[in-house]
């Protein structure tokens, strides 16, 4: 993503101290692993709604935005959900700049063609790669290009469905990133672009799981969002510029309906947090990458701005070797 993540798919509901929405997209739920394979697909040219089959009727209340505890198996049922019902209109409103077939990190624009965090463009073929919370699998189209051999995973089975739509010969795969549907040592690479980490409860199991599917000398690069955000407002303008939360106050941010039950759930980790939970999953951290706002790209995406951007980091990426 940016299935990015960020692409700021949320609705526009805050509270005071609220967190930054992710960019991307949320981890995968716990439902039975289903492999969906492209077959001679189209390739998309416009950005039409398309897959409109549900029944449209009184919209729902607006969800609560609170800050509270979310486990691992709440936190996966929403998200879930939220990312089913708004496929649609993330794809709608960030699939332009994302494109059909570009790897982009986050935001602020950052491409592979011109990071190569994943190794040189040359070296990537004929390589294995997962692209984890893989949205539309945007990035895994444009590994396929370059020869590479990808499977893009996701939570939301409304996401994938966007895939199938684009188009692509590579797998579409329907599982929960903390218990992928994979032998050990399956993959030379894996990517995350916004996908899963941010979503839940318990990173480590996600980042174990990886580590697991990964061959020795894999290399697993993922993007979140700055932690340090979360101590700001969610606003691209001047008022998402002052401090109104603490940095260290990890309670999830949460959007629940009327009974309580959530709809949407985020989980915040220090920058200290990542650390570790990247180096006691196995991994071995070889950069962290803050990507800076670019004079080219004027868009705004959710609390993605020109104008925070210059002044403070909004995505962090995080390059991890399996040795």
């Amino acid at each position: 993503m940016v299935n990015a993540r960020s692409r700021t798919p949320r609705a526009d509901h805050r509270i005071s101290g609220t967190p930054p929405v992710s960019a991307r997209r949320p981890a995968r739920a716990p439902a039975p692993a289903a492999a969906l394979r492209p077959a001679g697909c189209r390739k998309s040219t416009t950005r039409e709604r398309i897959i409109q089959e549900r029944e449209t009727g009184a919209p729902a209340p607006e969800p609560e935005a609170t800050r509270r505890a979310a486990g691992v198996t709440e936190s996966v049922r929403a998200n879930r959900g939220w990312w089913d019902r708004n496929a649609d209109e993330y794809q709608t409103e960030h699939g332009t700049f994302l494109g059909d077939d570009r790897f982009v990190w986050c935001p602020e624009g950052l491409d592979e063609v011109e990071a190569e965090l994943l190794g040189p463009v040359e070296e990537l073929k004929g390589k294995d790669v997962l692209e984890v919370g893989a949205g539309a699998a945007q990035c895994s189209r444009w590994l396929a290009a370059q020869g590479a051999r990808p499977v893009a995973l996701d939570l939301s089975h409304r996401q994938l469905q966007h895939a199938l739509r684009i188009g692509g010969s590579f797998p579409l795969v329907c599982a929960d990133a903390g218990a992928l549907p994979f032998a050990d040592g399956s993959f030379d690479l894996a990517c995350s672009a916004y996908g899963a980490l941010p979503f839940v409860a318990d990173p480590r199991l996600v980042l174990r799981e990886v580590h697991r599917v990964l061959r020795p000398g894999g290399r697993f690069v993922f993007s979140v969002t700055h932690p340090i955000r979360w101590a700001f407002p969610d606003e691209p303008g001047p008022e998402g510029l002052s401090v109104s939360a603490s940095y260290f106050d990890r309670t999830p941010y949460v959007e629940q309906d009327e009974e309580g039950n959530a709809v949407y759930v985020e989980h915040h980790r220090t920058l200290g947090d990542r650390v570790r939970d990247v180096v006691t999953s196995g991994f071995r951290l070889v950069d962290l990458v803050e990507p800076e706002w670019p004079d080219w790209n004027t868009s705004e995406w959710g609390g993605w701005s020109p104008l925070r951007g210059h002044l403070i980091p909004g995505t962090a990426i995080f390059v991890c070797a399996r040795d």
